[in-house]
């Protein structure tokens, strides 16, 4: 059914005329009389009576007439709410942020509040291989992991920063006062890195592989400041990215830059690939590329 058609004619019973429905609508009368008996003619009967100068509802037309109303009055809601996320003045999004990536997303939430108060935004917190899960299932439209994500594969990816890692130990453990740590220099040391299911330790895993040896690992903690207060009790060395080792107290603990390990800690966004993506995601990844741009540039922490 014509929207335009169904618009005239409720025009046309509201005025009981074709004339001055034709002068409400802007249109010419004739347009309007040919667009009504198109509309009769699809419905296959009569919905005006015409008496001079005058119409009035066939029974059928009272129905096609109340039904039109609220046709019409559902559309203009449709568009409004459109406009409305188009706009980004209404709607809202849920963002899955790893643990260790969520003290990056403190500028990022205050930038994104003040800029679209009106989006509920949702903060879903989970390792990066459940985010990475949630997002390809289909239940996130967008996250946040380490990268890399598994390839070929469904996801989408966006780095939105590179950082070298660093090793923590108490004042006393046997490197301490040295700038930079090769990742071969801690093949006996008893290590404190997160659990399997971050990308991090996978990689770690990886480089110490291909370094020739097999990690020597202490206790293992989904928690980066856990890590670090086992590491400041003497538990062991913590492995961890440099933004999350610049918020640490740093006074009494030993730290180096891990040096020629081939592991950077490189946070991304994800999406599924060829997804269509709402307005408010796209906002999202806009506010992220402008306050997380030069984190890769952040100073060192002080050794």
């Amino acid at each position: 059914m014509d929207i335009r058609a169904l618009r005239y004619f409720v025009e046309t019973v509201r005025c009981a005329s074709f004339t001055q429905a034709a002068k409400n609508l802007f249109v010419t009368q004739s347009t309007v009389s040919k667009m009504i008996r198109q509309l009769e003619e699809e419905v296959g009967t009569p919905l005006l009576i015409r008496d001079g100068h005058t119409a009035r509802p066939t029974d059928t037309g009272r129905i096609v007439h109340e039904r039109g109303v609220q046709i019409l009055g559902a559309m203009r809601q449709l568009n409004a709410e459109l406009r409305e996320a188009t706009a980004l003045t209404k709607g809202e999004l849920e963002v899955g942020i790893p643990p260790m990536i969520n003290v990056l997303f403190i500028p990022v939430v205050q930038c994104f509040r003040e800029r679209h108060p009106q989006i509920r935004l949702s903060l879903r917190e989970g390792t990066g291989q459940e985010v990475e899960r949630l997002v390809g299932a289909g239940e996130l439209e967008i996250g946040a992991t380490v990268l890399p994500v598994a390839s070929p594969g469904p996801l989408q990816a966006q780095r939105f920063g590179s950082h070298p890692l660093w090793v923590v130990g108490p004042a006393d453990v046997a490197w301490a006062g040295k700038k930079t740590l090769s990742l071969s220099a801690l093949r006996d040391v008893p290590l404190l890195i997160p659990t399997e299911d971050f990308a991090l330790t996978r990689r770690l895993r990886q480089a110490c592989e291909g370094a020739g040896f097999e990690p020597n690992i202490a206790a293992q903690s989904a928690h980066w400041d856990f890590l670090a207060g086992m590491a400041a009790a003497g538990l062991g060395t913590a492995i961890l990215p440099e933004p999350l080792v610049q918020r640490l107290k740093t006074r009494g603990l030993a730290l180096a830059r891990l040096a020629r390990s081939g592991v950077q800690w490189e946070p991304g966004h994800i999406w599924v690939r060829d997804r269509y993506l709402s307005f408010a995601a796209r906002a999202w990844l806009a506010v992220c590329g402008e306050v997380l741009q030069g984190e890769a540039a952040a100073d060192k922490p002080a050794a």
